[in-house]
């Protein structure tokens, strides 16, 4: 029997990325269990360029988003954009999380949270990475807005690079294919998994594999950590064909 979950998705409004490859990731596991089915349902908050002051503006935004996702009485919420809750101050997706939530309960569609940030967080718990290098899209204050968040939650950054593109719409356009190159340039000795897009909104999908076999260790992103929340919330075996380990099955 086909089982349909609704999956909605808050998203700034110059997004392009999460809703291509966080519905690709969720549509590959046809091959796993053809059974279920995904159905993606958007609703977007302000943003162009992607500062501090624009972000956290957006943030606000958040709260009618999940009112209006609620309205489609979705299985799941997902508040993809990594460095807005997390250049609000350390644990904030925490805050932001449980607000979200009770504004869906408070309009009669309840539905669990996940956002990009706390997702990454315990992604690299689940596998048990404690040190990581990351490469962001991000100018170089908020890379490090990104590390002292992680840094707060017990995760190492021993090294970053910054493609410092502020337009948020040039970050949708970049190629993932270039992270291969770029991940090279890593220093990752030491490092227990590599953070590949720290960044929902910079695509890397292709290429997540392709680094891992290549480094030898595992590879993530925040688009990658926020499916294996979403599956996790829903019950749902954490597994998707290609897109390394932490979506292996085995967390």
């Amino acid at each position: 029997m086909t089982q349909n979950y609704r999956v909605g998705l808050i998203v700034p409004s110059s997004n392009t990325t999460m809703e291509t490859e966080i519905p690709a990731m969720l549509h590959s596991r046809i091959q796993i269990n053809p059974e279920e089915t995904f159905t993606f349902h958007s609703a977007r908050m302000r943003m162009m360029h992607v500062n501090a002051e624009e972000l956290k503006k957006m943030d606000v935004d958040s709260d009618r988003c999940a009112v209006e996702l609620s309205d489609a009485r979705c299985d799941v919420l997902a508040y993809a954009c990594l460095v807005a809750i997390m250049c609000q101050g350390p644990g904030y997706h925490e805050i932001s999380e449980e607000r979200l939530g009770k504004a869906t309960e408070a309009n009669g569609g309840a539905a669990p949270i996940v956002s990009s940030a706390g997702a990454l967080i315990e992604g690299l718990e689940a596998i048990g990475a404690k040190k990581v290098s990351i490469i962001t899209p991000y100018m170089k204050p908020l890379t490090k807005t990104v590390i002292e968040y992680l840094n707060a939650a017990g995760i190492e950054v021993i090294d970053s690079i910054s493609l410092e593109v502020a337009d948020n719409l040039e970050v949708g356009r970049l190629n993932p294919l270039n992270l291969i190159e770029h991940a090279d340039k890593l220093n990752i000795e030491g490092a227990d998994a590599v953070v590949l897009s720290a960044c929902v909104q910079m695509p890397s999908l292709p290429a997540i594999q392709a680094v891992q076999d290549r480094l030898g260790i595992p590879v993530l992103s925040a688009g990658v950590a926020t499916v294996y929340k979403i599956l996790k919330q829903l019950n749902l075996k954490t597994e998707v064909p290609n897109a390394g380990h932490l979506l292996s099955g085995k967390f």
